[in-house]
């Protein structure tokens, strides 16, 4: 099997996060947004990986090639059309079922579902509240999909699309991409699962499949929501891949002896050479490499590696790389290499 993994997207809403780091390598609880997803597909045969690139390329090429053992190829999204367009580059490499995933959220699911699957395809969603901010999956009795419809304002589903996919059924996608392709866009993009709902309606059996968890990292917002969650499962080591276990057992405070001005509440990921300094941090605080923190409480936050943080009380914030604060209350957002004095 192969994986098509498009993440050409720019990462706007995560903006100034992004300017210098691509959305993909954004790190929750100590690890990018994509090695999250990536563990899930170990135990698969997965014999290439395909990565549609475009903002910050060569960074993700870097990093791939360095992290991941599986065979890679790399093609650049030129121009932003949309999903159909980014998937459609990797036809002339497709050569039998393709996994697709888009690495903008972290799920749980088991993935293994697709060996010896029957189904022309199999789509993983995810049943919320909320179901207006989403594409939704309509199935029939027997869970296959009927159609998917983008933000409905009345309440026909409640299963999200999360951006995971399974075909077998190959060329019946190139034909349906085809078709997308050759009408008018929709919003001003062409969507892959314009695609999908062409093959359905041409008589594809395309299951649904439910994932346990489904956690959000396209805003500042939603990846410190993710960034908690994942904090307490290693806390516990409840449902974490083996490779983010490991990485749990490094941020442990257990094996770590702060001074007595110091305070740690879990779950926070402060990795070995940060120094902490009459502060208190927690919970739910991820904290990279080479950083201090003198006089402050870091809370509900991520900060980057060689931070300076210096008397703030940080709420709600996400801090790039190389970033000095001194006197800042409240939440922020401030890309690599920012400096901010308050006061």
């Amino acid at each position: 099997m192969q994986v098509i993994i498009p993440l050409a997207g720019k990462g706007t809403r995560l903006r100034p996060l992004t300017h210098l780091v691509p959305k993909p390598l954004i790190k929750v609880a100590g690890r990018p947004v994509m090695d999250w997803v990536m563990d899930r597909l170990e135990g698969l045969d997965v014999e290439e990986l395909i990565f549609i690139t475009g903002h910050l390329k060569e960074q993700v090429e870097a990093y791939a090639r360095k992290r991941y053992p599986i065979p890679s190829r790399f093609i650049e999204q030129k121009v932003q059309d949309g999903t159909a367009g980014a998937v459609n580059l990797a036809r002339p490499a497709i050569h039998g079922p393709v996994m697709i995933i888009f690495v903008d959220t972290v799920f749980d699911a088991d993935l293994s579902v697709v060996k010896g699957s029957a189904d022309d395809g199999i789509i993983w969603a995810k049943e919320v509240e909320d179901y207006q901010r989403f594409g939704v999956v309509v199935t029939d009795a027997k869970g296959y999909m009927t159609k998917i419809v983008e933000k409905p304002k009345q309440p026909i589903s409640k299963l999200a699309n999360i951006g995971l996919y399974w075909i077998k059924a190959v060329d019946q996608m190139w034909q349906g991409i085809d078709h997308v392709l050759a009408a008018p866009q929709n919003k001003g993009e062409w969507f892959l699962t314009d695609a999908f709902q062409w093959m359905i309606e041409r008589g594809a059996r395309i299951r649904t499949a439910e994932v346990d968890g489904w956690y959000d990292c396209g805003t500042v917002a939603t990846t410190l929501e993710t960034n908690r969650i994942l904090l307490e499962k290693q806390l516990s080591d409840a449902d974490v891949p083996a490779k983010a276990a490991e990485g749990a057992r490094r941020r442990t405070t257990a094996s770590r002896r702060f001074s007595p001005s110091v305070k740690i509440v879990e779950p926070v990921h402060i990795e070995a050479d940060v120094v902490l300094e009459e502060s208190t941090v927690g919970p739910n605080a991820s904290i990279e490499a080479g950083t201090v923190v003198h006089g402050s409480v870091v809370k509900n936050a991520i900060i980057g590696q060689n931070c300076r943080i210096e008397h703030c009380h940080l709420d709600g914030a996400m801090l790039g790389d190389d970033v000095a604060v001194t006197g800042l209350r409240g939440s922020a957002a401030l890309g690599s290499h920012s400096e901010v004095r308050a006061g």
